[in-house]
């Protein structure tokens, strides 16, 4: 049958306010999901997507670009937001346009439909919104056992699809029930279709209410949310004069993937051991606390700290070793790696042979107290001599796997090594200022290799010509840190160029070549120039 007119601007623009407020609704509960249950937002699930597909080199030019990790998740989050409510407005809008295209098409006297909206646009609205969420599972797939509330990953999967299903079958709902206000859908006396846009001034208004409701609350879900978020700690190190051998757990170093890092429930949590196994296991956390725990002093650090940073600190951990929970598994021959999962949806491989060392925990008290929410409560791992990456907090599966995997960042490049390298630096004092002659000089600082010891630290204040031994103020285990310190007094007045390497309990020196952190931390010496005045 011949339209009776063009579909007018009109309906299309009022169909798109619907969808906004449909917008609004369905961020407004994704929101509260996320506050209340720990699901996962969009803006979380595409941004690590997103990140785990960078290529390294243009990930580290976007860091740069905008000026650090905290301001990229930020634009990163927003721009997913941001899309999402213009996504929310297309799809009234096109809502709108069916609408009255199907109006337009009806013969002269028919009933108005009994929802106010011919049968047709509702097909096709929910036919787009089921295909926007089999589309969303394709995209995220691998990003959908995140759950911030510990979850193990198959329950977290399940809650998150559901989770995603029932915030677009909420946008479509009210989208539609918002439009129908909008629309004044009565019929005439004779029964045909009024025109769909007349005499509905307060639908409108009340229309516009519940969007500005809407709006108001989600800004408020959002602003606890982003008091919530780890922009003031993020990337927090342990440096300055009053560098302690045990670092306390409020200032131990923090790197972070997240823009909130999770909320697990101790009641929530489960820890599952799977894969490559004959017995997989699931483990509460009073099991794996009442199995006699070890006490483990263990120094971390991050791939991404340069020589002279404080990206690295030392606590003792108290916990398990991760090869009594695989033993119990009955690990299946050819078991290669373990890949280790994490209630953000983090993950990180590391050798079967590794995982099996003693030294390799399991732990669930740092520094005599139970493990803090920002460094893996309930439980995470402690992976000796392996970059910080590889201790994986938060975790809630160990998967045994008969070939490598690749996580979280090693998919962007990082890597093919974790292993720490020696390495050694000047902590102080202060020589940005010129020395007097003939003043003692306490140079001290920090050395650690991986999972080898400290035997010995070096210093030089003659720009590597001659070598002096320092002294090894907290000589620390195979597993931390060292602290070391140095008399120095010039003999002479003028500029030198200090420098300090140390030597491994397996009798290895450290490297002076210089590299930078990517892709497999950065080596070389630490130097500083001195002005000595006569």
């Amino acid at each position: 049958m011949k339209m009776r007119g063009p579909v007018s601007a009109r309906a299309i623009l009022l169909g798109a306010a619907a969808g906004l407020v449909g917008g609004l609704a369905m961020t407004l509960l994704m929101l509260g999901l996320r506050a209340v249950l720990g699901v996962p937002t969009t803006a979380e699930l595409v941004g690590d997507r997103i990140a785990a597909l960078l290529p390294l080199d243009f990930f580290l030019s976007l860091l740069s670009f905008f000026g650090g990790y905290n301001h990229l998740k930020q634009l990163g989050a927003g721009a997913t937001l941001a899309g999402q409510l213009a996504a929310a407005v297309a799809g009234g809008a096109l809502l709108g346009y069916l609408a009255e295209r199907a109006w337009k098409s009806s013969a002269p006297g028919e009933a108005a439909p009994r929802l106010g909206i011919a049968r047709g646009p509702l097909k096709i609205v929910a036919a787009l919104a089921v295909g926007a969420w089999l589309l969303l599972l394709a995209a995220l797939w691998p990003n959908l056992d995140t759950e911030y509330a510990g979850l193990p990953p198959g329950g977290a999967m399940a809650v998150t699809i559901v989770a995603l299903a029932v915030d677009l079958a909420a946008y479509v709902a009210v989208t539609i029930g918002a439009y129908r206000l909008l629309k004044a859908s009565d019929t005439g006396p004779s029964g045909e279709m009024a025109a769909p846009f007349g005499g509905a001034t307060r639908r409108r208004v009340l229309t516009g209410g519940i969007g500005l409701g809407l709006a108001v609350i989600s800004g408020g879900l959002l602003k606890r949310l982003f008091e919530m978020a780890t922009f003031s700690y993020d990337g927090t190190q342990y440096s300055g004069p009053d560098l302690k051998p045990i670092t306390p757990n409020d200032r131990f170093y923090q790197v972070t993937k997240n823009l909130i890092d999770p909320q697990v429930s101790a009641a929530v949590w489960r820890l599952e051991v799977s894969g490559h196994v004959d017995r997989p296991a699931t483990y509460d956390l009073a099991a794996i606390q009442a199995i006699a725990p070890i006490q483990q002093e263990t120094t971390l650090m991050c791939i991404s700290n340069p020589i002279d940073w404080g990206l690295m600190s030392n606590a003792v951990w108290t916990g398990i070793p991760m090869r009594m929970l695989l033993e119990a598994a009955h690990p299946r021959p050819g078991a290669v790696e373990v890949l280790c999962h994490a209630a953000d949806g983090y993950t990180d491989s590391f050798a079967f042979d590794k995982a099996m060392e003693r030294t390799t925990l399991v732990a669930y008290r740092m520094n005599g107290e139970t493990l803090p929410q920002r460094h893996g409560f309930p439980a995470r791992l402690i992976v000796p001599g392996m970059f910080g990456e590889k201790n994986v907090k938060w975790v809630t599966r160990i998967e045994v796997v008969d070939q490598p995997a690749k996580g979280f960042y090693e998919q962007q490049g990082w890597g093919p090594n974790f292993e720490v390298p020696n390495r050694s630096r000047i902590d102080g004092p202060d020589l940005s200022q010129a020395i007097p002659l003939g003043r003692s000089v306490q140079l001290h600082g920090v050395a650690f290799g991986g999972d080898r010891g400290v035997s010995k630290v070096e210093v030089t204040t003659d720009n590597q010509r001659t070598w002096k031994p320092g002294s090894l103020t907290y000589p620390g285990t195979a597993l931390t840190w060292a602290f070391w310190s140095y008399t120095w007094q010039p003999k002479r007045a003028g500029d030198y160029k200090l420098a300090v390497r140390m030597t491994d309990g397996e009798g290895r020196l450290q490297t002076a070549e210089r590299r930078g952190t990517a892709p497999q931390g950065a080596t070389g010496y630490d130097t500083a120039n001195v002005s000595v005045d006569s």
